[in-house]
């Protein structure tokens, strides 16, 4: 459609009375004679404004706006069978996406409105690198436009500049959908080969980096080998509520169907449901709007930037928490094996870690006819285990505040000490409210004789 169709039919959607112009279904519910006369004399005075309107633009000079140059429309074949509760919700929900467009540097709005028996979703998107003026401005070239395709329940208008969009049902996840084409311009280059390498590498660029940056949008430029002042443009977008894998899957199918282009010409477009893209041989967006695209094609890309400082600080934080256990349990085996540690100086030996109930039973309480001989920190009882082994049982005195660190020295002494004269250590015990010494029994002497002498 040409810039001229285009602004007739923005002034006449403006005009006061155009529903009753374009709904004919509308007008012809008209009850009586007079009523249909009274509007189609409206209507009379209506195309004499068109008309005049369209005399100045033949006669005044018309440059095409290239952001609202139309590249796809198309309606549903599907018609809804309320018509006027469906219009009322079109024209609401246009207004609320206008009014949120309007605001600055946003480029993305939806609504709906599902509070009668049609209910309509919405959705319009501008490319990021225009004005909010201009950006209203699409839209409204598109509001224009998508209307004729009323009452069908669904259409899309894309431009360059942006696109817009309507369901009778949620569609805000569709990314791809059957009719994504790739458009190719008429303009060729001298230099068509080496302009087709620098666009092949934009573009495989921006599928790549476009879907890890924020906004899913990037504008980018590239250099055409071979010459001092040729440059290629080129822009990639999604629509901004799809997820990363999903725009980078739909731009990996634009990009495939406008690859070819590059071959012959030096514009093209690929449109999809979810993602638009786009290159050229001549600017279409200021330089100061382009992304830097390095830290979006490393390995792994920005998008794995938390991954890999979540990865770090796991690793440090795991470093960090492995070496407190190992300090409070060196610090706990310290206090409670001092003088060398009593595990440490039996390891070989194996002693066995007796419980207290145990050799409490064995020596009948420490009963007095069962006690054999005194020690030096202690006296020395005859136990009988649960196993039918015999035993001597050293306990400690525990009046003495070294204690402790004698049962240690002891068990350090006789462990260490190795001759076939010498009694042998079996094992001890440190879980109770005394401090025990199981050694071996001797059946014929003195323990007190082989210990001390």
């Amino acid at each position: 459609m040409s810039s001229l169709g285009q602004a007739l039919l923005y002034i006449i959607s403006t005009h006061q009375g155009i529903p009753d112009i374009f709904n004919s279904k509308i007008l012809f519910l008209a009850k009586n004679r007079r009523e249909t006369m009274t509007r189609w004399w409206s209507f009379g005075w209506q195309m004499v404004f068109v008309t005049f309107v369209f005399m100045v633009f033949l006669t005044t000079p018309v440059t095409s706006q290239p952001q609202t140059n139309l590249l796809i429309q198309s309606c549903s074949q599907v018609n809804v069978t309320n018509i006027p509760n469906f219009i009322g919700n079109l024209n609401e929900t246009f207004r609320d996406v206008r009014r949120k467009l309007s605001n600055n540097n946003t480029y993305f709005a939806t609504s709906e409105q599902t509070r009668n028996s049609v209910p309509v979703y919405v959705l319009a998107q501008c490319r990021n690198y225009m004005s909010t003026s201009d950006c209203v401005s699409c839209f409204d070239f598109a509001d224009t436009s998508i209307r004729f395709c009323a009452p069908a329940n669904g259409g899309r208008a894309v431009f360059d500049g942006c696109f817009l969009r309507y369901e009778s049902s949620s569609f805000y996840d569709q990314t791809t959908a059957p009719g994504n084409v790739g458009l190719c311009g008429n303009r060729t280059s001298s230099r068509q080969s080496v302009f087709e390498t620098a666009v092949d590498g934009l573009l495989s660029n921006l599928t790549i980096a476009t879907p890890k940056i924020n906004g899913l949008f990037a504008a980018a430029t590239a250099p055409v080998l071979g010459t001092n002042t040729s440059t290629a443009y080129a822009i990639a977008q999604c629509v901004e509520n799809v997820p990363s894998g999903e725009c980078q899957n739909c731009l990996q199918v634009a990009y495939a169907n406008i690859k070819s282009c590059a071959t012959d010409v030096t514009d093209g477009r690929g449109v999809d449901s979810g993602c638009f893209m786009r290159y050229s041989a001549s600017a279409f967006f200021a330089l100061n709007k382009t992304t830097d695209l390095t830290s979006f094609l490393r390995h792994g890309g920005s998008s794995n930037k938390g991954a890999i400082i979540g990865g770090v600080v796991g690793g440090v934080g795991f470093l960090i928490i492995l070496l407190i256990a190992v300090l409070l349990w060196y610090c706990r085996s310290k206090r409670t094996t001092p003088g060398g540690g009593l595990y440490g100086a039996t390891e070989l030996q194996g002693p066995k870690d007796y419980s207290y109930s145990d050799l409490k039973r064995a020596t009948k309480g420490f009963r007095e006819e069962n006690k054999i001989g005194e020690g030096g920190f202690g006296d020395v009882y005859k136990g009988d285990l649960k196993d039918g082994n015999i035993v001597a049982v050293k306990r400690l005195n525990l009046g003495s505040d070294t204690a402790k660190d004698n049962f240690e020295s002891e068990v350090r002494l006789i462990s260490n000490v190795h001759h076939r004269n010498l009694i042998r250590l079996l094992g001890c015990c440190s879980k109770g409210p005394e401090l025990l010494l199981v050694l071996e029994y001797m059946a014929n002497g003195s323990l007190e004789k082989f210990l001390y002498g």
